[in-house]
């Protein structure tokens, strides 16, 4: 992944053939201490696994896509979890007969590109476990 600096808390990320985004951002937003941020993307796969949260199970689904797939949305925020940046996506991708798939990305192996535009905020974010589901989620108070 390559970085680029545009001002005012934003970024360019350029992701190369066979890069893993979610461990590149959550590396990016480390390196930055990034305390809250939001970026969009576009781009494709050629392979992704999507999550769906089972509620009762209190965990995601893998939802495994072996195929090229373009990047229809990508959309995520970065907060604060246990004491460091983390990162939380979701995306939609289409397949070749115009088909859509989406859900929390878990995992994914660009090809031939993913193209992001992430803005930090000087604010900052945090997650607080919640019983109830058992996520971390964002906490306003």
């Amino acid at each position: 992944m390559r970085a680029k600096e545009l001002g005012e808390g934003r970024f360019a990320l350029v992701f190369d053939k066979g890069d893993e985004p979610m461990s590149e951002l959550e590396r990016f937003a480390r390196e930055r201490d990034l305390t809250a941020a939001s970026f969009t993307g576009i781009g494709a796969f050629d392979e992704v696994v999507l999550g769906y949260f089972d509620r009762d199970a209190k965990e995601y689904a893998e939802i495994p896509v072996r195929e090229q797939v373009e990047v229809l949305s990508l959309a995520s925020d970065v907060a604060v979890a246990d004491g460091r940046p983390a990162v939380h996506a979701h995306v939609v991708v289409g397949k070749r007969d115009a088909s859509a798939h989406g859900g929390h990305l878990l995992r994914a192996r660009v090809w031939p590109t993913l193209e992001v535009v992430l803005t930090a905020a000087s604010a900052e974010l945090r997650k607080k476990h919640d019983p109830e589901t058992g996520l971390a989620l964002i906490d306003l108070g």
